[in-house]
């Protein structure tokens, strides 16, 4: 059974900074391209920032290149989002995702196995 457990959301004032992290059991984690997804009240779940199978490439959505960095530990199966100059916009529940791909999915669509997300909130 795959499981993927997001942690590290929380309350933070604009210009701070969260780590999220997210583990993974019960898939083989080094085949998997790993996805951060996001969702705001009201809005469309929207993609943040995903990196490779092998962790050589990463992308990260326009809002929050320069602030947001992805990065994964093949020893514990774990993908990390850490975000810095956080903005009241970044607020919602952040999400991580599995992908079993060689490219690098920024689609809802493509990913096979999400988490339960972990709430957010920057305040102003």
């Amino acid at each position: 059974q795959v499981q993927l457990v997001e942690s590290g959301g929380g309350l933070v004032q604009a210009g701070g900074s969260l780590r999220l992290s997210c583990a993974a059991s019960g898939l083989t984690f080094a085949n998997y391209a790993m996805g951060w997804f996001r969702q705001a009240p009201g809005k469309e779940r929207e993609f943040v920032a995903v990196i490779s199978w092998r962790g050589s490439s990463t992308y990260g959505a326009d809002s929050v290149k320069g602030r947001f960095t992805i990065s994964r530990d093949y020893v514990k199966n774990s993908v990390y989002l850490q975000m810095s100059s956080l903005k009241p916009e970044d607020t919602a529940v952040y999400y991580c995702a599995a992908d079993r791909t060689r490219g690098i999915p920024g689609s809802l669509r493509e990913y096979d196995y999400w988490g339960q997300g972990t709430q957010v909130t920057v305040s102003s």
